[in-house]
């Protein structure tokens, strides 16, 4: 089916503009993911939804969509699983940082995203940096669990098609549904997955909560810091912890409110090598880990312990 049919729906502006179900969403995504959508009519899409912005159903569909070209990740274990599509400008990007804290615990730690995003340092050119390559395929990911490290799987691996969705950001200077998705899949398959999930507006962060709840969803919700959800070292942020769809007060934590007392010690550059070697100085001990990040490592711990705990339980009573 064409994509005019739906484009006409989500085409007519903020106040014009009518929502699409879920299953039209999924259908729309799929045509345009499987390459039978023609490129104008993609881009039109993008401008649409941009000026129009998702509803849950929307971002329901789209992600059921995505999720069916995603590369299948089975694990056995838990896995915490942390987008990063931003990278940094003005602060150093820490996400390398709380991946590899996680995984000195012995959490399955999965990122994904870009491995260059122009005018950013992204994580997985920190992670080279520390001898941590992205992974090419599937058995790299459990070679790297295997080491307790963390591991970095280019979009453009785990589901090509919407790299390619990404990449029209460079044809029309916008961020389009592809990018709120993004930090929504999911392609874990055979244990539970506690999901990292940043939000820069009020208005996308309850959404994401009413996602949570509505699909039963195991995630960690949280004001990104330049993007990333990982929490900005200067100020706890509000974490918020949903697990089966309820929302956990004793693995969340509230935002840190009145006038900074103190500042992290942080690398005075940003670039991918000064991170690097910051992360190298927090984790040996050589300097004190910023601590939003530390409360957040320790919140996730929890959550991923509570997460085993639920799966016990059910095998026992099964």
């Amino acid at each position: 089916m064409s994509i005019a049919v739906y484009l006409k729906d989500i085409g007519r502006g903020a106040a014009g503009s009518r929502a699409l179900s879920a299953q039209a969403a999924h259908d729309l995504m799929t045509e345009v993911l499987t390459g039978r959508a023609p490129a104008p009519a993609v881009g039109a899409f993008v401008m649409a939804m941009r000026m129009k912005g998702e509803t849950l159903d929307e971002l329901v569909g789209f992600l059921s969509a995505v999720h069916a070209q995603c590369v299948p990740v089975a694990s056995p274990w838990p896995v915490v699983l942390m987008p990063s599509y931003n990278g940094s400008r003005k602060l150093p990007n820490l996400t390398p940082l709380l991946a590899l804290w996680l995984a000195r615990e012995g959490l399955r730690v999965l990122i994904h995203g870009p491995v260059v995003e122009p005018g950013r340092v992204t994580t997985a050119a920190i992670l080279h940096d520390l001898g941590m390559a992205p992974v090419l395929n599937v058995q790299d990911i459990e070679r790297a669990w295997s080491r307790r490290e963390p591991a970095f799987v280019p979009t453009e691996m785990l589901c090509p098609s919407l790299q390619s969705l990404l990449d029209l950001r460079r044809v029309v200077g916008l961020r389009g549904p592809g990018h709120t998705v993004a930090k929504m899949i999911n392609p874990v398959q055979g244990a539970p997955v506690l999901r990292l999930v940043n939000h820069t507006h009020p208005e996308f962060g309850a959404l994401m909560s009413a996602w949570a709840q509505r699909e039963a969803v195991d995630a960690m919700l949280l004001r990104g810091t330049e993007g990333e959800a990982v929490a900005d070292p200067r100020r706890q942020p509000r974490i918020d912890t949903w697990l089966g769809g309820a929302l956990h007060a004793e693995l969340s934590a509230p935002a840190h409110e009145g006038v900074l007392t103190e500042l992290p010690l942080l690398p005075r550059a940003t670039d991918a090598a000064s991170t690097a070697v910051y992360v190298q100085e927090v984790l040996s001990g050589m300097r004190p880990a910023p601590a939003p990040l530390a409360r957040q490592a320790g919140l996730i711990v929890a959550a991923v312990n509570a997460l085993q705990a639920r799966r016990g339980a059910r095998e026992l009573s099964a």
